[in-house]
């Protein structure tokens, strides 16, 4: 059985270099390799513009009907909308930055927030027989949904390509930090290189 021959140290500390680039500001890139998801990004484009549209007239159609809701539904159609609301500005922009940058924690808070809070809420909207759906309320709900399905479908498959990267670009650096330490004891004594590339 052949056992396969050392890497040259100069060749290795470029490994370990560029190894330990990969994972400035938790970003899961190397040189060539682009992980953002275009469809997510086209998703949350059109949802930026879309959302204040979707703001106005859920808050006018609020108004419309809130006098013919009975209290309790009063209070919760408007903390509805108020959450809907408030959170979708934080989901749009942790999005964004979650793909652009390439950031899984970003990117998670963004899967989380849609999943969790979002689309609980617009299916309240919708499917709740005690609400009364206005003619237009029922196509801007469901506008809405569709925007939130997708993004979280792309979102989903966005997350699982860049935690693979990272979990390769982890084991690399630990491989290479495990061939530095070798070497390390294989010579008997620290130099001023070896504190270097530590």
């Amino acid at each position: 059985m052949a056992v396969p021959t050392p890497l040259p140290p100069s060749l290795r500390r470029g490994l370990v270099a560029f190894s330990g680039s990969l994972f400035i500001n938790n970003k899961t890139w190397d040189s060539g390799t682009v992980l953002s998801s275009l469809p997510l990004q086209v998703m949350l484009y059109f949802n930026v513009y879309y959302f204040p549209v979707w703001c106005l007239a859920e808050g006018i159609m609020l108004h419309l009907k809130y006098h013919l809701l009975p209290w309790h539904y009063q209070l919760l159609l408007v903390t509805a909308f108020l959450i809907l609301s408030l959170a979708e500005g934080s989901r749009l922009y942790l999005g964004y930055l979650g793909n652009l940058q390439e950031k899984v924690p970003e990117l998670a808070a963004f899967l989380l927030l849609s999943f969790l809070i979002q689309l609980p809420l617009l299916l309240f909207l919708l499917t709740d027989s005690q609400v009364i759906h206005l003619p237009l309320e029922v196509p801007m709900h469901s506008l809405f949904l569709a925007f939130l399905l997708i993004e979280i479908v792309a979102a989903f498959l966005a997350l699982r390509t860049m935690t693979k990267q990272l979990a390769a670009q982890f084991y690399l650096r630990q491989f290479q930090e495990g061939g530095r330490g070798r070497e390390i004891k294989a010579h008997g004594h620290w130099n001023m290189e070896n504190c270097k590339m530590l």
